[in-house]
Parts: C-alpha cells; sequence; structure tokens
C-alpha cells in the first residue's frame, strides 16, 4: 500500500464553497452587525454586511418631537462619541433658527467634542488590540478614558450620554476644577502616549496583522464616500474642521495627519490605527488652546424649551472621531422638523467591506472591521 495519491485521484479532488455567520452576537463586529462570509477553505471570496438588528427608528423620532428634545436620541447614535455627534443638529436648527450662539459656548463645545474623540480613539485602540489577540492595550486605553469620563462626569453628570451640547450653547459651564482636570489629563495623556506605541504600534505581531491588509487606495475611498480616519489614511488630508470650519475651529491650529504607508501600503489597516493615535495628540494641542484662549461671556443663548423654526433647510456636517456627521433638517415653520435625515459616517465606511474582503484570509477579516471603526447604533439610525 502506499500513501501517494494518485494523479487520477487528485483530480477528482475539489474544495466547496461554504457560507458562515458571523455575527450579529460576535466580538470583532463591535456591534450587533451580522457578515454572511462566502469562504474556500481559509479563504474569503465575498461578504455581505447584515444590518437592521438596532434599528433605532432616530429620523422618524426626530420628526415627531420638538427640536430640543432630539439631541438626547441623538446621543444614543454614536454613543462612544456623544459631544460630538449632537454638535451638527445643534449647529443645523441654529442656522434655520438664526441662533447666536455665544463665543464661549462655541469654545466648550470644541473643548468636549476634542476630548470625546481622544475617548472615542482610546476605545478604537483598545478594542483593535482586543481584535487581534492583544489585552494588555486594552486595559491600557480604557485607564486614559476613564478620565476623561470623569471629567465629562461633572460638566454633564453622565459618563456615556450627556446631553451637553444644547440648541443656542451647551448645558453647563467651565468651572476652574474641571479646567484643572482636563490639563492635568492632557499632561498624562502626553507622558503616557509613547506606552501605547510600547504595547502595540510597532508590535510584530499586530504590524504582521494590519501591515499591507485591507489597502484602500485613494481613488477608493473618494469612490465609496469613506471619511475621517479611513478617508486620511489613504492620503486624502480632508478634514471638515479645515475645510468647512465651524464652532470656531479656525482660531486653532493643528495638523491633520494622513496615511504614508509607514509600514506597508498606504491605505492599509496599519495606517487607519495610526491616524487615530495621531490625532489623539492633535486633539491634545485642540483642548490646551481652547483652554488658554476661553472668552468670557454667557455659555447658552436662551431659546425655550419649544421653539418655531422658519421655514427652510439645512445641511450642516461636522468631523466626528469616525467621519462626517451631517443632519439635512427641512422646516415647514413649525416647533418640529419636517424631515430629518442623517448622514452617518459608519454606516458609509461600512459600504466598503465586501471590496476589502475579499480573497483575504478569514482573520484578515477581523483585522479589516476592526480598522474600519464602526458603531452599530449609528449605522442602525
Amino acid at each position: 500500500m502506499t500513501n501517494d495519491i494518485t494523479n487520477e485521484t487528485a483530480d477528482t479532488l475539489r474544495t466547496e464553497e461554504l457560507l458562515i455567520n458571523m455575527g450579529p452576537q460576535h466580538p470583532s463586529t463591535h456591534g450587533v452587525l451580522r457578515l454572511i462570509v462566502q469562504t474556500d477553505g481559509e479563504m474569503v471570496r465575498r461578504t455581505w454586511p447584515q444590518i437592521g438588528f438596532l434599528h433605532r427608528c432616530f429620523e422618524k423620532i426626530a420628526e415627531t418631537i420638538d427640536y430640543a428634545k432630539v439631541v438626547p436620541y441623538i446621543d444614543r447614535m454614536d454613543y462612544l462619541a456623544s459631544m460630538n455627534s449632537a454638535l451638527p443638529f445643534c449647529l443645523a436648527v441654529e442656522k434655520l433658527g438664526g441662533f447666536e450662539v455665544p463665543d464661549r459656548a462655541s469654545y466648550l463645545r470644541v473643548i468636549m467634542a476634542e476630548l470625546n474623540r481622544i475617548a472615542s480613539h482610546l476605545m478604537a485602540f483598545g478594542c483593535y488590540a482586543l481584535d487581534l489577540g492583544a489585552f494588555t492595550p486594552f486595559l491600557y486605553g480604557f485607564r486614559e478614558r476613564e478620565s476623561i469620563l470623569s471629567i465629562f462626569e461633572k460638566i454633564s453628570g453622565g459618563r456615556l450620554l450627556y446631553h451637553y451640547p444644547r440648541v443656542g450653547g451647551v448645558a453647563r459651564d467651565m468651572t476652574p476644577e474641571i479646567a484643572n482636570d482636563i490639563r492635568a489629563f492632557l499632561t498624562q495623556m502626553r507622558q503616557v502616549w509613547p506606552e501605547y506605541n510600547t504595547l502595540l504600534s510597532k508590535n510584530q505581531i499586530f504590524v504582521k496583522r494590519t501591515a499591507n491588509v485591507g489597502v484602500i487606495s485613494r481613488e477608493q475611498a473618494i469612490a465609496w464616500g469613506l471619511t475621517g480616519p479611513c478617508l486620511r489614511a489613504s492620503g486624502v488630508a480632508f478634514d471638515l474642521r479645515k475645510a468647512h470650519p465651524y464652532c470656531l475651529y479656525e482660531k486653532f491650529a493643528f495638523d491633520v495627519p494622513v496615511g504614508e504607508g509607514t509600514m506597508g501600503t498606504v491605505g492599509d489597516c496599519w495606517d487607519r490605527y495610526w491616524v487615530r493615535m495621531v490625532e489623539m495628540l492633535e486633539s491634545c494641542k485642540i483642548v490646551e488652546q481652547a483652554l488658554d484662549g476661553l472668552p468670557e461671556g454667557s455659555f447658552f443663548e436662551k431659546v425655550g424649551r419649544s421653539f418655531d423654526v422658519p421655514e427652510g433647510e439645512a445641511y450642516i456636517p461636522c468631523e466626528n472621531p469616525r467621519g462626517e456627521l451631517g443632519f439635512y433638517i427641512v422646516s415647514d415653520g413649525a416647533s418640529k422638523a419636517f424631515r430629518v435625515k442623517a448622514r452617518a459616517p459608519s454606516f458609509c465606511n461600512l459600504s466598503i467591506t465586501d471590496a476589502l474582503c475579499r480573497d483575504v484570509l478569514l482573520a484578515d477579516v477581523v483585522a479589516i472591521i476592526g480598522s474600519i471603526d464602526i458603531v452599530l447604533g449609528e449605522v442602525d439610525r
């Protein structure tokens, strides 16, 4: 007898493609996302993202309640960046209503939005490491994030959902105690940021799992409508805070980091990770400048709990940690919107999943999904 397979037998062997479900309850999908994956052994041929498991009906709810009451619902869309998410809606209503927001309120919005950007990126850092098998960075990321949440708790009363930006300004003013806490956090963040790089950025296993994996070219990123770190990692230096400034962002000096292919190819998973890492330092710069230049005056223009907005329409986008979050509002002159439409970055960024996950290893799908950094509350809005 022999163990050799004859040529005749080898010719008859074939593989069968298999459809498997990844999720909707899977830690690496970062929420209730179902991926139907077509595999040929360990190779993935196609993927179909299936959404809708967390549908909130946000847009229709926003059309049935007064403008001021919509903000708490927005907090629950991207629940990792509530401070950022409420801004474009408030700005759109203020534009339609002709409300003048005090400069102090704009500065406070910027401070909280940038702190929330850091907190969101820290979560992305920790969860991405966890996706790829590294547990320690997850704990480090939560350590600094807790400091930010403690600041948010003092100024808003909440640790996850804040209802802090309001139509007309913000809910509460800055106190000397909170300002000192923020400065202490900035010092802490700059001291520990190199630790993150030591733990993960140059780790050989992490680099092998992310460099040259899930490459998105400049042309692809633009064609698929990607925004935020997913777009900038492909070499496109587009940031709404620079391109279309809001909340007085034009007064702050900061850089827009882009992917450079440092560990592999421009636009790979590592570049998307690295852009978020550098953005945390840039956010520290903005917060420090805002604290130093915080103007005196009111932090809120009284607009009333219920108010009518003149007929018209407005679309205001802002730079959410995951990309362009915008709200299109149509007013018919009443105290509630006639039509509300949200442009959610996670929803748009997720659209490229199938194009990225063709002819890759099954393990690479986890790395690719994690590098996009989605929040399903925003996808299923």
